[in-house]
């Protein structure tokens, strides 16, 4: 996995990966990890679906699994287990299908957009991809955000039909278009891979670190991904 060095530290446990402080410039923790079990077969016995599904933990442990499904199963719910255990609430989810309507707008506010995540008070976002396509990163020093591009701009201007003042920036903030990035020409987005369990650093008042800029892949119903999420 090729990660940019100066955003992301490497660890080699959950215990580093919950306790290691966000500084400097590192916005990003990463567990990598192999994990073993048939994914594939917990998806094929969840069935089809649509849209962004949760999947419950009686749900998981009443699949009618062989022994690989079940391992992977019991490490689904183990990752689940080690973030309650720490006051975090973690959702395992079944994505069918996440793909962009031709209705998204200027600046589409999706998490198949590179975005920040924002919070009011100090969180941190948890996520790991256990089958599908996974996510990516982009190193803040590869991106813009789109609302400071000068023609995204004019034409938000021209939606908030207003000056560009305290009042436009709340509107930003409101319409969430203040979170989302344009990666630069040179940029080389990251992979967070298969099996990583990945701590990232979000937007909140009094933040150390810039909030880590990510998205989500678009998949479509034949390439479901098992994604956990706290």
């Amino acid at each position: 996995m090729t990660v940019p060095a100066q955003r992301v530290r490497h660890v080699t446990s959950f215990e580093a990966l919950r306790t290691t402080p966000f500084a400097g410039d590192v916005n990003a923790l990463c567990w990598e990890r192999t994990l073993p079990g048939d994914y594939a077969e917990v998806i094929a016995q969840l069935g089809p679906g649509s849209g962004i599904v949760a999947i419950e933990d009686a749900r998981l442990q009443a699949l009618p699994l062989s022994l690989d499904g079940q391992r992977a199963a019991e490490a689904m719910l183990a990752d689940q287990a080690l973030l309650r255990a720490h006051e975090l609430a973690p959702a395992l989810n079944c994505i069918y299908d996440c793909v962009r309507g031709p209705d998204a707008g200027l600046v589409p506010t999706d998490v198949l957009s590179f975005h920040v995540d924002s919070a009011p008070v100090e969180v941190d976002t948890w996520l790991c991809t256990y089958h599908g396509a996974g996510s990516e990163g982009l190193a803040n020093e590869a991106a813009l955000r789109k609302v400071d591009q000068p023609e995204i701009r004019a034409a938000l201007l021209t939606e908030y039909g207003g000056a560009d003042d305290a009042g436009f920036a709340e509107f930003l903030s409101d319409c969430s278009y203040d979170l989302h990035y344009a990666p630069v020409p040179t940029a080389h987005p990251y992979p967070f891979g298969k099996f990583s369990l990945w701590r990232i650093a979000t937007q909140w008042p009094g933040s150390p670190v810039l909030p880590c800029i990510h998205r989500a892949p678009e998949n479509t119903p034949d390439s479901p991904r098992l994604l956990l999420i706290s």
